[in-house]
């Protein structure tokens, strides 16, 4: 499986959330590659993906995907992450 943890640049709020849906699966007990990466390469990052991690300003500009988008309001909040990566999953 492949998450990926999108943000405007690619670089510091997504290596937050990249970190933390990690953490957030080894508390679900699952395996997954999750990978960092920006809102302009999104289409070959998650051309893959089964799931993309952002935030809510960003969701209208990931257009078309099959992946399953699922919004995080706090990318710090691991019980938020968790809960909502197990909708996703499970």
């Amino acid at each position: 499986m492949k998450i990926v943890a999108v943000c405007g640049s690619g670089v510091g709020s997504s290596a937050i959330l990249k970190l933390n849906a990690e953490r957030a699966l080894e508390r679900l007990d699952l395996e997954a590659d999750v990978v960092a990466g920006d809102i302009e390469s999104l289409s070959t990052t998650a051309a893959d993906a089964q799931v993309i991690l952002t935030s809510p300003e960003l969701v209208e500009r990931i257009g078309k995907t099959f992946a399953d988008i699922v919004v995080i309001d706090n990318y710090f909040d691991l019980a938020e992450l968790t809960e909502k990566l197990e909708r996703a999953i499970g």
